[in-house]
This record gives C-alpha cells, structure tokens and sequence, in this order.
C-alpha cells in the first residue's frame, strides 16, 4: 500500500501587516521573521493603540523601528514609540534631519501628536537593516523628500516604498527640497531594476506591483516616460 504525501506549501521568511494610522491613513508596515517572531514597523506615525493590538494579535516581538523618510504621518510619533518600547529607530537617510526637526512644530499645526527624535542610524544607500534573520536593502530614494529611503526585501520580493510611488502615482514633489527629476530618477533607475515581480507598499492606498505601474503608471509607466516628465 503506497501513501500520499500532500506537500505543504513552504513557510515565506517574511510577513507584513498593513495598518493605516493618522487621519491622513498612511501606512503603516508591521514586517515580521517568520523563524524568530521578531519584527519592526515601517513608518508608525501615530495612533499606537493600533500598533499594540498589532503586535498582540500576531505575537511579534518588536526589535526596531525603521522610517522611510520625515513627513509627520510617517514617524511623527516614532519617537515616542521608541521609547515606550525600548528600540531603536533605524532612518532615513540624513538630508532628511530637517523634516524631523521641525515635528514639534507640524503636530499642531496638522492637529496631530508628534514629537522630533534622532534616529538611533541614520541610512544610506546600499546599506542593510536586519530584522529577525532577514536582511533587507535600503536604496535613498530623493525627490518627494530628499532623504527618502526605501527598504527592499529581495528574497520576497517585497518592498517598502513610502511616499515614492503609489498604484496609479507617484510623490509630491512641491515640498521643501523635493524635486520631480531626483523622484523619477529614483523610481526609473532604482526601483525599476529591482524586478517587474516586486510587490510594493506605498505611503497611501493599496499595494501594486513595479510592472503594473510601468505598465499603466500615468506619470512613471514605460508609455508615460515617452512623452516627457509629469508636470
């Protein structure tokens, strides 16, 4: 008599929640080891409640905060996280010191509660941040502000993007030292060539693919880039 053996699917190295915090629903990434149960969150600019329960629910233990760049929904309350969960911030790159220096000043001016901190590392391009056993790249990706950072996961396939690209667009450029070339030069000369098959978180809104957008991007896609830059 011969048995069937039913072959699981293997065990992914990492998960990723998604939980949109601040009246301004920005995304905030919960990623996660699979083998060691140690996470980080992505760009927790607010409503910690959220991220507690988050934390509970899928039994993580936090091990860092990582920050893509230094727009108040994106880490305006990591800072105090930080502390009240004794880890360390990891980013973003430091042309982006002046964003954060001045969120004593955006909270009430947003209505929001934030508070400036200094990263415990600031990031540069090419270097890695770990997570549990993973290892993710960071790529400094300028433009919306000029020390964005993206965080890439290459097992996976998965990247965390902030407010570089979105499904369907892409950053503003019209804040302090943002500029539209540096975004679409980020977008097309390091983020392209991470792979069509790269699964992306952005800032806001739901998640997409690289090749979807360069396939139907109205602003970065293949067909948009022909006609010239956004304006």
């Amino acid at each position: 008599m011969s048995e069937t053996h039913e072959e699981q699917p293997p065990i992914q190295p990492m998960r990723v929640g998604i939980i949109p915090v601040t009246p301004l629903q920005q995304n905030c990434s919960l990623i996660w080891c699979t083998k060691t149960m140690r996470g980080a969150f992505v760009d927790p600019g607010g409503d910690l409640a959220k991220l507690r329960q988050a934390l509970e629910k899928t039994g993580v233990t936090l091990e860092k905060i990582l920050i893509t760049h230094g727009h108040l929904d994106h880490c305006g309350m990591a800072g105090i996280f930080a502390k009240e969960m004794g880890v360390p911030i990891e980013g973003p790159q430091e042309e982006d010191r002046f964003w954060i220096a001045q969120l004593n000043d955006d909270g009430p001016r947003w209505n929001m509660e934030a508070q400036t901190f200094e990263p415990n590392r600031w990031l540069e391009d090419g270097d890695k941040v770990t997570v549990g056993e993973l290892e993710l790249d960071v790529v400094h990706c300028p433009g919306h502000t000029p020390g964005h950072v993206v965080f890439h996961h290459a097992p996976s396939k998965f990247a965390m993007v902030g407010d570089v690209l979105f499904q369907g667009g892409i950053g503003r450029w019209d804040f302090p030292r943002g500029d539209l070339k540096d975004l679409v030069d980020s977008i097309t000369r390091k983020l392209w060539p991470l792979g069509d098959d790269v699964t992306f978180v952005p800032g806001h809104g739901p998640i997409s693919t690289f090749g979807d957008e360069r396939r139907s991007n109205p602003y970065v896609g293949d067909a948009a880039l022909k006609r010239g830059l956004p304006v």
